[in-house]
């Protein structure tokens, strides 16, 4: 059996991080559902970056919309929400057969919204009726300014996908504001059954990073014990995060919301191509399967582990004295977890922040082109 369909049977979907209206109107998407198990699908700036400034796909919409003098914010949003938009009919068999479990696409705020509580929650709700789909996952950064307006989001019924998170801590914080969220729901008489959720838990991230600090030690001679904590981190700091996971839905506070048909929030893992060649190109999916995850991958990382992945049912529980070890051993050569992913969570939203920028540039030169020939 394919690896990928074998996820499922360990409780465990994979999602295509990509999205592109190629692969919509090819009917790849489709066929992926169909025949390969594929379950939800993620996207971000740089993702639409690359497939709008990368394609002609876009031109006779934006030509529309350049027509119908609408500026380039409009023409992005317009642009996005009709691919995601598709892409949440594609994927609303699985939504449905799944009962709301699967069967989800995700869509970013703008990432210059990721310190603005007030901006945020206006461009989720903005976004959320625009695409006007039951099975659209709104993502929010995990930034502290953030954790309330996916709260309130969370209240008012809206989907959200939590990104950008690298510390256990913060993804804690997100996971208290689900449980608010559905406990304000209850007590005003609201339903909870179909309220979706996960929290993006990033991996290959966090590997580049600590992997350089630790290259700057082995380099220096300053610390031996350094070399064997390469490539450790990311898939240490997952499996303690799961069990955090395991903690709060073992708890009464949530077997109480579980018995009014709340969903849990399930920990998706973000990141997860393999950025370093010593590393298996499958190397943030196998250690990582268990029951209530997602993965979601790049289209090659989806490709090798269908080709040659293993499959270990609950792998994620393997191993969890080892990882605390690695984030003490980390620390005990002067690396810092805690500021490691403070670093990173600073670098996440400027990594969105420029092919954003980038592919709003793009459009401007695009309408700035086309306006000429409709002026013509």
């Amino acid at each position: 059996m394919n690896p990928l369909l074998r996820l499922i049977e360990c409780g465990q979907s994979y999602w295509l991080d990509n999205l592109t209206r190629g692969m919509i109107k090819s009917g790849d998407l489709e066929r992926r559902v169909r025949d390969e198990g594929l379950r939800g699908v993620t996207s971000n700036p740089a993702i639409f970056h690359k497939a709008i400034a990368g394609s002609e796909d876009y031109d006779p919409q934006i030509k529309e919309l350049v027509a119908a003098g609408k500026d380039v914010a409009e023409i992005y949003e317009r642009l996005v929400v009709t691919d995601v938009r598709d892409a949440c009919d594609v994927l609303r068999p699985v939504y449905d057969a799944s009962e709301g479990v699967d069967g989800l696409v995700s869509l970013e705020v703008s990432p210059h919204l990721a310190h603005e509580t007030e901006g945020t929650m206006l461009e989720a709700r903005r976004l959320f009726q625009a695409v006007r789909r039951p099975n659209l996952l709104i993502k929010i950064p995990g930034t502290l300014e953030g954790i309330p307006a996916i709260e309130e989001m969370l209240y008012e019924g809206i989907n959200i996908n939590i990104t950008l998170l690298f510390a256990i801590e913060r993804y804690e914080a997100v996971a208290e504001a689900y449980l608010r969220a559905l406990e304000r729901r209850l007590a005003q008489g609201k339903e909870v059954n179909r309220l979706a959720s996960v929290a993006s838990f990033f991996l290959s991230r966090i590997d580049v990073l600590t992997d350089q600090f630790l290259g700057d030690l082995i380099k220096a001679k300053l610390e031996p014990a350094a070399e064997r904590l390469l490539g450790r981190f990311a898939i240490a700091n997952a499996k303690l995060a799961y069990q955090s996971f395991k903690s709060m839905v073992a708890a009464d506070r949530w077997r109480r919301l579980e018995g009014k048909g709340a969903r849990v929030q399930r920990l998706l893992w973000a990141s997860t191509s393999t950025k370093n060649p010593r590393y298996s190109d499958v190397y943030y999916v196998e250690p990582l399967i268990g029951v209530n995850t997602v993965n979601t991958m790049p289209n090659e990382t989806i490709a090798a582990f269908a080709d040659h992945g293993k499959v270990v049912k609950d792998v994620v529980e393997d191993g969890i004295k080892e990882a605390r070890q690695v984030l003490a051993d980390l620390r005990v050569v002067g690396i810092d977890p805690d500021r490691v992913t403070e670093q990173l969570l600073r670098e996440g939203v400027q990594k969105f922040i420029e092919p954003f920028d980038k592919l709003m540039e793009a459009l401007a030169a695009k309408r700035r082109k086309l306006s000429r020939a409709v002026g013509e």
